[in-house]
């Protein structure tokens, strides 16, 4: 996702006080609300055929937080701020995506709700910092730790998350910054009308944990956990009568 930069660096180019230029993510106050109720209580319900949650309660309320969830499809984006939307509004969400994802129409709406792009091809120390600002601002990031979509099966990693949070919450010891691993399930590799999808929503992991002065070891360890904790998720699957869920049918 991106190369990798050292916390000295990121902290000095971004201080606490420092004002990142909004261009770079915005939220637009009268697309953003339109499109979450559009796609919350319109498209998703009617396209798809039941939407189960589980694990809503371990989304924190206030402090910065990086929902890490798998990355199955492009319907991905619109799923996680229907899922967490119970516990924060979708204005608070911030997207990090690929340059590609920002160009024409499509780029429009993404640059508008939120989303910030990176080079996956030409990584540019700018993301980073700009992740890094959002997070002193408490703000909530949305980053696919996989870096693209793997429609079968969970694929390794990229460090960029875990240097990302490290980067801030070296910045900044009370911060607090916590990821949320989630998988999101499809019955449908490619997912068509009435395609069920269940999201599961794991335990945050508090970021402060891994620091322990090797910051390539400990960005190693937060990946190789975060790792771990979505294969659970996704084996939480073969095993969902035994969890309360939230559904929401288009009945």
């Amino acid at each position: 996702m991106m190369e990798f930069y050292s916390l000295f660096d990121t902290c000095q180019h971004a201080p606490a006080n420092t004002q990142v230029d909004d261009s770079t993510s915005r939220v637009s106050p009268w697309l953003s609300p339109l499109a979450h109720l559009i796609g919350r209580h319109c498209l998703l319900p009617l396209f798809f055929g039941r939407i189960r949650i589980t694990g809503q309660k371990n989304i924190p309320t206030t402090g910065p937080v990086i929902f890490a969830p798998t990355h199955r499809a492009r319907w991905d984006g619109l799923l996680i701020p229907y899922a967490v939307a119970d516990c924060m509004t979708a204005k608070d969400l911030r997207f990090m995506v690929t340059i590609d994802e920002c160009q024409g129409l499509q780029g429009w709406f993404v640059r508008r709700l939120g989303g910030f792009p990176v080079n996956t091809r030409q990584p540019s120390i700018r993301s980073l910092r700009h992740g890094v600002e959002l997070l002193k601002q408490r703000k909530a990031l949305v980053i696919f730790p996989e870096g693209n979509i793997y429609r079968h099966a969970q694929a390794p990693l990229k460090p960029g998350i875990a240097r990302l949070a490290l980067s801030a919450e070296s910045c900044d010891s009370a911060l607090g910054v916590k990821i949320i691993p989630i998988s999101i399930n499809y019955s449908q590799p490619y997912p068509n009308w009435g395609t069920d999808v269940s999201i599961h929503i794991g335990c945050p992991m508090r970021v402060k944990d891994y620091i322990r002065g090797s910051i390539k070891q400990d960005a190693k360890n937060l990946t190789s956990d975060l790792a771990k904790a979505l294969q659970q998720l996704s084996h939480q699957e073969t095993e969902i009568t035994n969890h309360t869920f939230a559904e929401i049918t288009n009945s």
